[in-house]
């Protein structure tokens, strides 16, 4: 297939009646109220959800308050971004007005804030991972259903415009059947760069629960549920010395694994092969390279929203790129908080769903379980595929 032949398939999208449907889309968001949405932990990752809250995704969601045990950190960024209150947890949890709990603290306290959230009625969106182990992260998941509230999880990089390109592909037949896949996140950790990187090496930290969520997430999207894992697991350093500011020198007892390497077996039989680690220098791979028996797609950073998409079929003797079909190809965290809110209004499903997030949740300790044990782990939980989203939104939509 030549070059123009995949640029025209992967760009072809009829719509016929393109004018009628932009006044219509365009009136249905002139009539949605922005949701009114709280932000509680105002820490490192906290700054590009104020930004594309605020901005990116102002018409569907308000953010009228924001909440730290740090009040001041609170304060800073109200002032920053022009948030009208900026108070405590506790206040902000009980506040009526807010709908959707955007829980960004650290993930010790992620079941706990969601927990509350949600027993105060309120909908949740909670940074990765869903909580620390998997009694909570079920829990939370039955509690918003029993209670009728949606329950999000983070990350929502799968719905930028790289991956969501991928599944397009994958959908469209492409690759033909998936038959395997590989995945790589390797580095050094975090004590380099991260001005409080402790947490990283505690329980719910590693890179198997800091960066396994973007690329089991990427792969349960493009590929769908695991049914059973197998892997091995080690903790090169017992101790890290941190030589960011302001902890420089300070030392980390390391009480997780830092290097982790998995198989997983796919329910429509694919075969997965993933490392994460914290204790290397640097990996010469792709990030994900989903395999098929018609052709080979190279898929881009998960921790990303854009590209590049690179793709290799049967016949061809190069990969070459593929055009994103999709927006949201820049950082657009906040996706997934802005996705639950439009699917309040419209009332159709969430796509980083609750579910999604224990899936992942439990495959992650699965890759730890089946190597403490010397075993193959039998996956007990599954989850749909999330819808696609629409090739042709605009920035700033979801329906």
């Amino acid at each position: 297939m030549r070059q123009e032949q995949r640029e025209h398939k992967a760009n072809r999208n009829p719509q016929p009646f393109k004018l009628f449907n932009d006044v219509l889309e365009g009136a249905k968001a002139f009539r949605m109220t922005p949701v009114k949405i709280g932000i509680i932990g105002c820490g490192n990752i906290s700054g590009i959800y104020f930004t594309n809250g605020t901005k990116k995704f102002n018409r569907i969601v308000e953010i009228a308050a924001c909440a730290d045990l740090d009040l001041s950190r609170a304060q800073a960024k109200a002032e920053e971004f022009g948030i009208d209150r900026a108070i405590t947890p506790e206040q902000l949890l009980a506040d009526p007005d807010i709908e959707i709990i955007v829980n960004l603290t650290i993930p010790n306290a992620h079941y706990s804030i969601c927990k509350a959230a949600l027993e105060g009625g309120k909908h949740v969106y909670v940074e990765k991972p869903l909580a620390i182990s998997r009694e909570e992260g079920k829990e939370l998941v039955e509690l918003a259903q029993a209670k009728k509230l949606r329950l999000g999880a983070a990350p929502d990089t799968f719905l930028g415009g790289g991956i969501q390109t991928c599944r397009k592909l994958i959908d469209d037949g492409w690759i033909g059947e998936p038959v395997a896949a590989t995945a790589f996140m390797m580095g050094r950790g975090h004590e380099s760069w991260h001005p409080a990187p402790e947490f990283y090496y505690k329980a719910g930290g590693g890179p198997m629960f800091d960066m396994g969520p973007y690329y089991l997430t990427a792969l349960t999207v493009l590929i769908g549920p695991i049914q059973r894992i197998t892997g091995s697991a080690r903790a090169t350093f017992s101790e890290r010395t941190i030589t960011s500011q302001p902890l420089h020198g300070t030392k980390i007892s390391v009480d997780i694994p830092t290097h982790i390497a998995g198989v997983m077996d796919f329910a429509n039989g694919a075969v997965g092969t993933i490392i994460t680690s914290f204790d290397v220098f640097g990996f010469p791979f792709p990030n994900i390279v989903i395999f098929g028996s018609e052709g080979t797609l190279q898929v881009p950073d998960p921790n990303s929203f854009g590209g590049p998409v690179l793709y290799k079929g049967r016949r061809d003797k190069e990969y070459a790129p593929i055009p994103l079909t999709h927006g949201y190809s820049d950082n657009s965290r906040c996706l997934g908080v802005a996705d639950i809110a439009s699917a309040i209004q419209t009332g159709r499903g969430h796509r980083a769903s609750g579910e999604l997030g224990l899936h992942v949740l439990e495959a992650m300790h699965a890759f730890h379980d089946a190597s403490d044990a010397g075993i193959h782990y039998t996956m007990k939980t599954t989850t749909e595929r999330p819808a696609a989203l629409p090739a042709s939104l605009r920035d700033g939509e979801l329906d």
